[in-house]
C-alpha cells in the first residue's frame, strides 16, 4: 500500500517555492509557524464570509495568541459566491502592498487564486489556509481567473506555506469534496493527453511531475464511497492527492501535469458563467463531467483502426485557418473571448508542417500508441460510477447542460488553448465530428444515457 504521506513529502521536496505544509487534524495551530517562516509579523487574512466563519476567526485568535499583529482582514462579499475576476485580485494587491501585510488566503479555489495573483502583483509571498478538499490549486503555480471575460491561467508563484486542517475540511459542505474528487479525476485525461502529445512529438513529458500524478492517481481515486460518506481518512488522502497534483504543476511550471481536454470543457463553461440552481457551476463539477466526456471520446477513438489509407484520406480533412476563424466567430459571441481564442489557435497552428508529421507517426506507431494510451485511460462507465459514489457530478444534466450543448463543447473546447490534446488529433484526422456523432447516437455513450440506459450522478 502506498504511503500517501511519503508521496506528499517527496512532492514538497521537488517544489520550487512552497517550503512548509501542515496537513493534519488541528493543523490550524501551526499557522503562526507558517507566517513566521514567511518572514512576517503582520499577516492579513483574505476570506469570504463563509470561510471567515469556517477558519478565519480561529486563525485570527491563533495569530494574536502567538504575539503576531494581524491586520484588519479583507472579507470579500458576493452572492452567491465570490467571482474569480482578475480585476478583484488587482484591487486586493493594492491593499496588501499599501499595508505591507503578508496575505493569508483562507478559503478554497477562488479565494486562493485571487490571493495568489494579488500577492504576485504586490511582490509578496503568501500563506494558504485550505478550507475544503475542493480543488487542486492550493499548491499550484498560476491562478485561473477571468480576465476580460476569458479564463486564463495567469503567472504567479504558489504559496510559501500551506495549512490544511482536516477538522476544518471535514466540516465543509459534502458537495465540495465531490468537486475535489472531480478535479482529481481529470488527471486521468491529463495523463493520456500528455502521453499522446509526447508520442506525437508535440510536448515532451517531464518525467518527475508526470510520475508524481500518474503513479498515484488510481490510488487517490480508489475510495469514492468513503469520500461520499465523508470518511476522515479518505478525505485526508483526497487532500494529499490534490496537494501533490498542485506540486507537480509547481515543479513543471504550468498545469500540463494536471490538465488536459477535460479542463478545456470546464473552462468554456466557466468563461460563459454557467450557473446551476442559481449558483456558479463549481470548477470540480465541470471537470468531472468533462473527464467523463473526454474518456468517452478516447474510448471511441481507441477502438478505431488507423492505417496509411486512413492517413491519406485525412489529407485536407483538418480545419483550415479560414474554417477555424469562422468557427471561433460563431462559437464565441463575446469579442474578448473570441480574440483570445484567435491568439491561442494562431500559436497552436503556427508549425503547420507538424500536422503531416504527426499523422505519419500516428500511422506508423498506432498499435503501440493505442496500447500505451489504454494504460492511462479508464472506461467512462467506470469513472462515472466512481464519481456517482463520491457524490460528484458526472453527467451534463447534473449542471443543467443539455446533451446537444455538450456536443458543441467538444469542438469549442479545443479553440481556447494552445495545448495539444486528443481533440486536436481528431481534428487532424477529420474525425472530430464523426466521434461526437458516434457518442450522441442512440447506441453511443451519451445516446444510451439519454434513453435512461446509463448511470446518472447525484446533482452537483
Amino acid at each position: 500500500m502506498v504511503d500517501q504521506a511519503q508521496v506528499l513529502n517527496d512532492a514538497i521536496r521537488k517544489a520550487t517555492t512552497t517550503r512548509h505544509v501542515f496537513v493534519s487534524p488541528s493543523a490550524l495551530a501551526f499557522l503562526s509557524d507558517a507566517v513566521r517562516a514567511a518572514g512576517s509579523s503582520s499577516p492579513m487574512i483574505i476570506a469570504d464570509q463563509n470561510t471567515m466563519e469556517a477558519a478565519g476567526r480561529g486563525a485570527l485568535v491563533i495569530l494574536e495568541q502567538a504575539g503576531l499583529s494581524p491586520d484588519v482582514p479583507i472579507i470579500l462579499e458576493a452572492a452567491p459566491r465570490v467571482k474569480p475576476n482578475a480585476s478583484l485580485a488587482r484591487d486586493i494587491a493594492m491593499v496588501i502592498k499599501e499595508r505591507e501585510a503578508l496575505p493569508v488566503a483562507v478559503g478554497s479555489g477562488v479565494i486562493n487564486d485571487l490571493t495568489k495573483y494579488a500577492a504576485e502583483l504586490a511582490g509578496m509571498p503568501y500563506v494558504c489556509v485550505a478550507t475544503a478538499a475542493s480543488m487542486d490549486g492550493y499548491a499550484a503555480s498560476g491562478s485561473a481567473l477571468l480576465d476580460d471575460g476569458f479564463k486564463r491561467t495567469l503567472d504567479c508563484a504558489p504559496p510559501i506555506s500551506i495549512v490544511a486542517d482536516l477538522n476544518v475540511i471535514a466540516r465543509a459542505p459534502s458537495r465540495m469534496a465531490g468537486w475535489g474528487y472531480g478535479d482529481l479525476a481529470g488527471k486521468i485525461v491529463a495523463g493520456a493527453d500528455w502521453k499522446l502529445a509526447d508520442m506525437l512529438g508535440e510536448e515532451a513529458i517531464n518525467p518527475e511531475p508526470f510520475a508524481l500524478v500518474q503513479d498515484n492517481i488510481r490510488g487517490w481515486l480508489s475510495q469514492p464511497g468513503a469520500i461520499g460518506r465523508g470518511n476522515p481518512a479518505a478525505l485526508g488522502d483526497l487532500v494529499n492527492g490534490l496537494l501533490v497534483s498542485g506540486f507537480a504543476m509547481q515543479a513543471h511550471g504550468n498545469s500540463r501535469p494536471a490538465s488536459g481536454a477535460e479542463h478545456l470543457i470546464s473552462h468554456v463553461w466557466e468563461m460563459e458563467r454557467l450557473t446551476y440552481q442559481g449558483e456558479p457551476a463549481a470548477h470540480g463539477a465541470c471537470v468531472g463531467i468533462g473527464t467523463v466526456a473526454i474518456l468517452a471520446l478516447y474510448e471511441w477513438f481507441l477502438a478505431q483502426d488507423i492505417s496509411e489509407e486512413v492517413i491519406a484520406q485525412a489529407n485536407g480533412a483538418t480545419s483550415s485557418p479560414e474554417q477555424i476563424e469562422a468557427e471561433i466567430a460563431a462559437a464565441f459571441p463575446d469579442r474578448h473571448i473570441a480574440d483570445s481564442a484567435r491568439t491561442e489557435m494562431r500559436i497552436k497552428l503556427e508549425p503547420a508542417a507538424r500536422r503531416a508529421e504527426r499523422l505519419v507517426t500516428l500511422a506508423a506507431d498506432w498499435p503501440a500508441l493505442r496500447e500505451e494510451l489504454r494504460r492511462y485511460c479508464v472506461s467512462p462507465d467506470e469513472l462515472e460510477a466512481w464519481l456517482h459514489a463520491a457524490g460528484a457530478a458526472a453527467h451534463p444534466g447534473d449542471l443543467g447542460v443539455p446533451l446537444a450543448k455538450l456536443a458543441t463543447e467538444y469542438r469549442r473546447a479545443r479553440l481556447i488553448r494552445r495545448r495539444f490534446t486528443v481533440l486536436d488529433l481528431l481534428d487532424d484526422l477529420g474525425w472530430l465530428d464523426r466521434g461526437i456523432a458516434a457518442l450522441m447516437a442512440d447506441d453511443g455513450f451519451w445516446g444510451r444515457r439519454a434513453k435512461g440506459q446509463g448511470r446518472r450522478a447525484a446533482p452537483a
